[in-house]
């Protein structure tokens, strides 16, 4: 693997070279002075994240109960709801809300 590094000043080589960025191997002599600009951009790719709670897909089979809408702006007096343990065996499960009326979502 070459790494970029600058061609000492102290150099014997050439007194043009000093100070210049230089690629070099670091287990045998080989080095390049770089005499111009290289640049390239690569744009890389985001993965695609998985929704480890399922999704949209979650709300799919859900049941409904009376409960307030967590917006303060919502008049909804009901909600898809779902249970799932996330948290340890002696912790409650955590209930997951979707209001019915502004499909806000919160949990509990």
């Amino acid at each position: 693997m070459l790494t970029v590094s600058r061609v000492p000043s102290d150099t014997t080589i050439d007194i043009h070279l000093a100070n210049r960025n230089r690629f070099e191997c670091r287990t045998c002599p080989y080095q390049m002075v770089l005499d111009r600009r290289y640049y390239e951009r690569k744009n890389m790719k985001r993965k695609e994240v998985e929704d480890v709670l399922g999704g949209e897909e979650s709300w799919a089979n859900v049941n409904t109960t009376e409960v307030p809408c967590d917006n303060d702006k919502c008049d909804g007096r009901s909600a898809y709801y779902y249970q799932l343990q996330i948290r340890s065996a002696d912790e409650p499960m955590t209930t997951f809300y979707k209001c019915v009326k502004c499909a806000r979502q919160w949990r509990e």
